[in-house]
Order: C-alpha cells, then structure tokens, then sequence
C-alpha cells in the first residue's frame, strides 16, 4: 500500500515540464541534447539484438556510430522536447536496464505508429487510435487504442489494451509503465492498460523440450520512429529494487494461496526436521547437513510460490510430489527443481539439466535470471498434470510436459517423474540454503493460468 500511495503522489507531483526527476527518478533525457542515448536500426540486416551480441566490441563500436550519426539526421531537440521527423535510426539508452518504472510523455499525428522498446524488445506500441479496423489485417487494431504489447501472439494477455486512454491529437500522453521480469503493467494517461502481462521475446529461439523464449535479464529502452513525427518528454527511470519487484510478484493474483510454514517452528512439516532450523522466519537447512523436509499434506495440481537466498556455491531443491520420507527427490518424486548458485565456478561443467531452475536431470531451464548471491529469489511453480512450469524473478525459465521426456542425465530412470500427487518440500545438499514466505495453491477448476 505504502508502494501505491508513493506512485500516486508521484504521478500528482509530476510537473508540465519536469526540470529535475521525482524523487527516486533519474532522468534518461537532459532536455538539451541527446547525451545518453545512441541510434540503433534494430530492424536493419545485422542490426538485431542476436546479431549484435556476436559482433566484436571493436564492431559493435562502429555500428553503433553509424546509426548514431543517422540519427542525428532525424532526431532533434527543440524546447526540451525530443522529436523525431519519423525516419532514421531507433534512439537506444547506453545504459542496460532490468526491473524499472518508466515515466515517459508523448505527443504524435495522424498516421503515426511508434512504441518504446524494453530490454532490447518490441514493444509498448503507439498508435493513432483514428483509424478504423481492417479487415484484412485483423491483427492490427489501432482502434483499441495505444499501450498494448504488440508484438505479443494476437491471443495473449496484454497484447491489446485493456482500455482505449488515448487522448486527441495535439494532446501529451503520459506512459507508466512497470517492467519486472518479463511481466509488464502499464498505464496510460492514468489508466491500466496492460496488467501484468508477460512481454515475449521478440528475437527468441525455442528449444525442443524448454519452448520458451524469456526476455534477456536487462536491456536498452529504445524509442521507436516510424511514419510521422513523435514528441517526446519528461522521461524518467527508477530502477526497482529486488525486495520491491518481488512484493510486486507476490501481489499479483493472489487469491487462492495459503500460507504453508508459519516461519515460526516446523508445524505441517516432516522428515528429516533435525538436519534444518528456522532462522528469521526462513526454514534453512543447517550447514554441512541434508535430507528431504516436506509438508504433511499431499498436493496434485498446484501451484507453490516461495524466496529463497542462496550462499556461494549452494546447493539445494525443490521437491515437487514427493512420495515423503526419505526417497531420492530427484527420481522418486515427479521432480526436484534445482535450487543452485549456478554463478560459481566450480559448477561450470554440469550437465544442462543440472542447473538452477532445471527439472533436474530431465530438462533444462533458462539460465542468468537469478539474483546476486545473498539477495531473495522469487520463484513461483506450477504442476498441472504432467506439465512443469517455473518462473524466477518474473520470468519464465521452465515449461516442459515431463510425460514428454525420454532422456535422462547419465541415463538414470525417473520414475517418480509420472507422480500425480505428494508432498511438496526442500532436498537438502549440505548448505545453507534458506526458504521463505511459502505460499501453495492448489488449482481448480476455476483458479488456473
């Protein structure tokens, strides 16, 4: 609550024509110049985001320049604002960004159609909102209005508005928009628009047994041009802190979730409860200690959302249907989930399926979405059936059909991997690994994604 009243005050505060940031804001434009930002022809052959990534820095340098210098033919600042005469290169922050809020306002005409990237990915799109529905391009739907992500699959949540906000021409939009993980809410002119949504990967590959294409960890914010003049203004960026993105994760849809340890002592809970302690209101299994703890209540379909902290180098797993007692989570029960800080070297030689957020030994997950060693990981969980779905700090890294499976690492059968139902719990490896704030839902008729 304290987070939405500060948002509020924020957006009430927020001048005409800002000459400094609100508070916990940096602006991303100086209304001066274009110190800051460089061109990008992201659409241009050799100008994706893959194909920058394997050029040289030297390379990389002197594309850079060259769309830089294009443009600068078409980008201009005039009276503290940023205008673009609707050609030329894409205008791109240096600087990297992750989980941020984005002020932004903008003013455009008649047959415009822009948008701003985020991490490198399109987009938040920009209409005008005027023209009429065409039946022979039934996915483009201007007419819903701006703020949809348009490069979204035509079905998904998100990809258009959930409101038309836009105002007339002549008249300054205002764009809040809210990027954790790949999860994107955003407001438009004080209106939600999109709540929540996963932004796709727009430059993604699929793999064969992990399809899905998470947004990279951080990423430029890039203002689009594309066919008619678009101003620019008051842009600000304030980079969300871990505690902070994760409570904005935890909030999102969160009916049906009960509380499954009451970070007080080991209620509801079983095995081998010697070799853990609660510490701070997080189960934490004690160093140079292991075994399987687990709840006493058995799930089939369900979801379970958690924080967990990892030290270096640790090591540990969550057990999804567990069979309970001391069976080898990692074949015996539907799967362990590794928990693991994959960062340190000594683990730079597994096997893919044996890293973070892997259905251990069965698929791999997207790796380079955790956290720094020592802060609080966010990751939420879903078992439907035979289907495993992960998402780690906002993103998804894993959803695979383990039915599917037929290879295993070392060859080692899995046949716990076909469970329906069991006890959800942690498989100790001799760190201490700590668990938080645990949280499980079981999924019905009604209440599933």
């Amino acid at each position: 609550m304290r987070y939405l009243v500060s948002v509020a005050v924020t957006l009430l505060t927020l001048p005409l024509f800002a000459a400094e940031p609100p508070k916990g804001f940096a602006p991303l434009f100086n209304g001066k110049n274009l110190d800051g930002w460089h061109g990008w022809a992201i659409h241009a052959k050799g100008g994706t985001p893959n194909d920058v990534a394997k050029l040289a820095p030297e390379e990389r340098a002197k594309k850079a320049e060259e769309w830089t210098a294009d443009a600068k033919k078409h980008w201009s600042v005039e009276n503290g604002e940023l205008v673009n005469d609707g050609k030329g290169a894409y205008l791109a922050t240096d600087k990297e960004y992750g989980d941020i809020e984005l002020l932004i306002e903008y003013k455009t005409v008649a047959g415009a159609d822009s948008g701003i990237y985020l991490r490198n990915n399109p987009q938040v799109q920009i209409w005008d909102w005027n023209q009429k529905f065409d039946p022979k391009n039934p996915t483009r739907k201007p007419h819903l209005g701006s703020g949809g992500l348009f490069n979204n699959d035509p079905k998904s949540p998100g990809r258009d508005p959930l409101v038309l906000a836009d105002k007339p021409f002549g008249e300054w939009n205002t764009f809040r928009i809210v990027q954790v993980g790949e999860r994107t809410t955003v407001y438009l002119n004080d209106k939600l628009v999109v709540d929540h949504a996963r932004m796709e990967n727009y430059w993604g590959k699929q793999a064969k047994e992990n399809p899905v294409t998470p947004l990279p960890k951080t990423g430029k914010i890039l203002l689009q041009t594309h066919g008619g003049e678009i101003r620019w203004r008051n842009v600000f960026v304030r980079e969300i802190p871990p505690t902070e993105a994760n409570a904005i994760l935890r909030k999102h849809d969160a009916k049906g979730f009960e509380s499954a340890f009451n970070g007080k002592d080991f209620t509801g809970w079983d095995g081998a409860l010697d070799n853990y302690e609660v510490v701070d209101g997080s189960i934490v299994c004690k160093p140079k200690k292991g075994g399987n703890v687990f709840t006493k209540a058995e799930h089939a379909d369900h979801t379970v959302r958690l924080e967990y902290r990892l030290p270096p180098g640790g090591n540990n797993g969550l057990a999804i249907r567990h069979p309970g007692g001391a069976k080898h989570v990692a074949t015996e029960a539907m799967c362990e989930l590794q928990i693991l800080d994959d960062t340190d070297p000594k683990y730079a030689k597994l096997d893919p399926r044996q890293y973070n957020g892997s259905a251990y030994g069965m698929v791999a997950a997207h790796r380079g979405y955790l956290r720094p060693v020592g802060e609080w990981n966010f990751i939420e969980v879903t078992a439907k059936g035979s289907t495993l779905v992960a998402e780690l700090n906002g993103t998804r890294i894993l959803d695979c059909d383990l039915a599917k499976v037929t290879e295993f690492k070392d060859k080692t059968p899995h046949p716990g991997k076909d469970r329906t139902s069991g006890h959800f719990g942690f498989a100790g490896h001799n760190d201490p690994v700590a668990f938080r704030a645990i949280e499980i839902r079981k999924i019905g008729e009604k209440k599933d994604k």
